[in-house]
């Protein structure tokens, strides 16, 4: 048997190891319960009980029992399967019409040659629910809002059967990592498994062919909460997590196309 010495809780080396311990466990907390959540952009704890509500992933609903109900218009487009099939040539036709309005921004083909978007060959669904949140205040544009909110729920659907029966823009540029793959440690998807190339989501926008500053823009403003119109705020949260970077490779990529000719113009 050892005849050296027993620790006893007086040991000075026990005393020091537990003071230690339970002081870096008193920090962990007030950190991780307290600090942290009072820093996060997308969370506003008006208590410190609160914010250790958040943390531990307890909601804490206002005294009142009543929602929260947020301070600016969310979309209020449902977004669902087939919901604009079975369009035809009359729609088309009609679409073409009231999109003569549109040409001057976005080009006689859908193609603009400038900083607004194409919208050659773009999903409907994606068309319509823009129409939608700018006709309702959902997404802000000194242009499209007031355009937006003299079209009909009818015309709003001819314009998007019309650009949606365009030839569909195909880049030819090498695909960065954020596009293929995202960025899985951080919650990122990949830019393609929603906006085609990959996969698609209903109501995500075809990027191919956008010019590049109007991506990184909308990124940026995504990111600020400058545009709140995202579904389930989705697009907020991954952009959020982008670096300028990734921004910056993500909209030139999606930008590169083969040379127009002059009858595209």
């Amino acid at each position: 048997m050892s005849s050296g010495p027993v620790l006893t809780p007086k040991d000075p080396w026990i005393r020091g190891s537990v003071l230690l311990t339970a002081s870096l466990f008193i920090v962990s907390a007030v950190v991780g319960f307290v600090v942290l959540p009072l820093l996060q952009p997308s969370i506003h704890p008006r208590t410190i009980w609160q914010a250790i509500c958040s943390a531990a992933g307890v909601v804490k609903l206002p005294s009142s029992g009543a929602p929260v109900e947020p301070d600016f218009v969310i979309s209020s487009v449902v977004m669902k399967s087939g919901m604009l099939e079975g369009s035809d040539a009359k729609a088309i036709g009609r679409g073409a019409t009231l999109a003569h309005q549109c040409a001057i921004c976005h080009g006689a083909t859908g193609i603009s040659h400038t900083n607004f978007p194409n919208l050659a060959g773009q999903y409907a669904e994606a068309i319509y629910k823009q129409l939608n949140d700018f006709k309702s205040g959902a997404r802000v544009n000194a242009t499209m809002s007031p355009f937006a909110q003299a079209l009909t729920d009818q015309g709003m659907r001819d314009v998007a059967d019309y650009y949606a029966s365009l030839p569909k823009l195909k880049n030819v540029g090498e695909a960065p990592i954020i596009v293929t793959n995202g960025a899985p440690l951080r919650n990122i998807p990949p830019c393609g498994s929603c906006h085609g190339d990959i996969d698609h989501k209903i109501g995500a926008p075809w990027l191919d062919g956008e010019p590049s500053n109007y991506i990184r823009a909308q990124l940026e403003a995504f990111a600020s909460d400058a545009r709140r119109n995202d579904i389930s705020e989705q697009m907020r949260n991954i952009a959020r997590g982008l670096t300028p970077q990734e921004i910056e490779a993500s909209a030139n990529y999606y930008s590169l196309l083969p040379p127009v000719s002059d009858a595209q113009r």
